[in-house]
């Protein structure tokens, strides 16, 4: 089986050290199906090309069986599809050949990591439940342009109709890392069978391997459920981790139903800029940060932080002596640190954040202390009846002097044209709350912790529903402190006894 990936970035052999395989030479690499080899069979500044054989003994795959004999003793054994259809087995093949590609490292070439390259990647033959369809279906949503065809049975009877497998070409503006693992996923998604047992530990190759994307997937639940062979226990167990680590910012709908900025230019380019509809995302990130420069913060934390999205707003403020973001999953911290570069982040700027991994709903001595905290778009993740563990942990534990949280207002739901009724923005939100019990929830957690709040609307205030997010800012009380009475001495008033 046969698997090509050209690109036309000039010079178009710095493929090579992205994949981390010589151009000048041939490698092969024994994997467990057989002998994986890599070539280029074109190698210049406008294109390279580097081809992944995968060469399957089908003998030895018998022969390693550990199934029933009867079995292993049946002709599908030995006459089968496995050294000729791209399947999970050029998947496994992909994922040790290109595991320093997959991990998105260079160091030859490591400006080119997070960069966008031209490619184009050729399947002639792969195996795929679905068809051309759930090719477009995987693959589409990651940006690639998708030009696939069905093979016939035989194209000398083609009244016998088509096969299972399509001629897949994909191109595309794709990072390298990114491609390559979209790949090791989609191989086996497609053809909807693993060659090989599925553990628990697939659980942990899908999140490593679709970390950045997959959460965010139309199709995160179907693709989930094929990688992992239909096994309902795992699914159950991989879904909800993919849920916190969710990269998309919680409500969908942000970029698409924000309200027009108001034109401050003269000119009209100026005027035209200034009507863009400003995402919602970014009106929120600015309503955050203006309640924390006006409580006077200076040690923030970002409570479920996920992927970073508020961090660079936060990093951008000089105020802020000391920023840190704390999320549940490693994996969602794992991607903050490549959102924000750390790795090459300036000491000064990279001295003042950290990132913990850590529980909301825990009591957690290291996020007391600060003079804020944010919880964006965080308790409508949560289960309802985890929202007392995570109010005890962040206003009674942690008491910060700050607490603001904001939520999506389910009222504003029905000014989104595409969004059927009763359904949430997001497929990991477990409840989203109208004004009314924002209000009464902010008032119970406000009086039983000390502190006073108020509620801001976030984008545009409808007449009618109200805005799209509620904001709520909480302020510690200041404690009352009793005077103890004076029992020390007095002296006596002139003249008495």
């Amino acid at each position: 089986m046969l698997l090509t990936l050209s690109t036309t970035h000039r010079p178009a052999t710095d493929l090579g050290f992205l994949l981390h395989k010589n151009p000048a030479r041939a490698q092969s690499t024994s994997v467990s199906t057989g002998v994986a080899h890599v070539f280029y069979p074109e190698a210049d500044d406008d294109r390279c090309t580097a081809a992944l054989l995968l060469e399957v003994d089908p003998i030895g795959l018998v022969r390693g069986s550990k199934g029933p004999s009867s079995e292993a003793f049946s002709l599908g054994q030995y006459v089968n599809d496995r050294p000729y259809a791209a399947s999970s087995m050029l998947a496994v093949a992909l994922g040790k050949v290109f595991a320093s590609a997959r991990r998105g490292v260079s160091k030859e070439r490591p400006e080119l990591v997070d960069s966008a390259l031209p490619l184009e990647i050729h399947l002639p033959a792969m195996a795929c439940r679905g068809g051309v369809e759930m090719a477009e279906r995987f693959f589409a949503p990651l940006g690639w342009q998708v030009h696939a065809a069905v093979i016939p049975l035989d194209e000398t009877f083609p009244d016998w109709g088509s096969s299972r497998y399509v001629d897949l070409r994909l191109t595309g503006d794709q990072r390298v890392a990114d491609a390559v693992n979209h790949l090791y996923v989609g191989l086996p998604v497609l053809d909807d069978a693993k060659h090989y047992w599925v553990s628990n530990d697939e659980i942990d190759k899908l999140l490593r391997a679709g970390a950045g994307w997959l959460a965010d997937h139309p199709d995160r639940d179907l693709i989930t459920r094929r990688y992992l062979a239909h096994k309902g226990s795992l699914s159950r167990q991989a879904i909800p981790r993919l849920a916190e680590v969710d990269d998309a910012e919680p409500d969908a709908l942000d970029d698409a139903t924000a309200p027009s900025a108001t034109a401050v230019g003269h000119d009209g380019a100026d005027a035209a800029e200034a009507d863009r509809p400003v995402p919602l995302a970014v009106q929120r990130h600015g309503a955050v940060l203006a309640a924390l420069r006006s409580c006077g913060a200076r040690r923030v934390i970002d409570l479920g932080c996920g992927s970073g999205a508020l961090m660079p707003t936060l990093l951008s403020e000089p105020a802020f002596s000391e920023i840190v973001g704390v999320d549940v999953s490693h994996r969602a911290l794992e991607e903050a640190a490549r959102r924000l570069r750390l790795d090459c982040m300036p000491e000064r700027q990279r001295s003042r954040l950290t990132l913990l991994q850590g529980a909301l709903t825990y009591t957690d001595s290291r996020m007391a202390g600060y003079d804020a905290a944010v919880l964006m778009e965080v308790i409508e993740h949560l289960d309802p009846d985890r929202l007392p563990a995570l109010e005890h942990a962040v206003f009674a534990a942690a008491a910060p002097a700050t607490v603001i949280v904001t939520t999506p207002n389910v009222e504003h739901n029905v000014r989104y044209e595409h969004l059927p009724a009763g359904s949430m923005r997001h497929r990991d939100h477990r409840f989203e709350w109208t004004r009314g019990q924002f209000a009464d929830w902010t008032d119970r957690v406000a009086e039983r912790h000390g502190y006073d709040v108020r509620l801001l609307a976030v984008g545009s205030d409808d007449t009618e529903v109200g805005p799209p997010t509620q904001m709520a800012v909480f302020t510690r009380r200041p404690q009352q402190q009793t005077v103890p009475a004076d029992t020390s001495p007095r002296p006596a008033a002139e003249g008495a006894a």
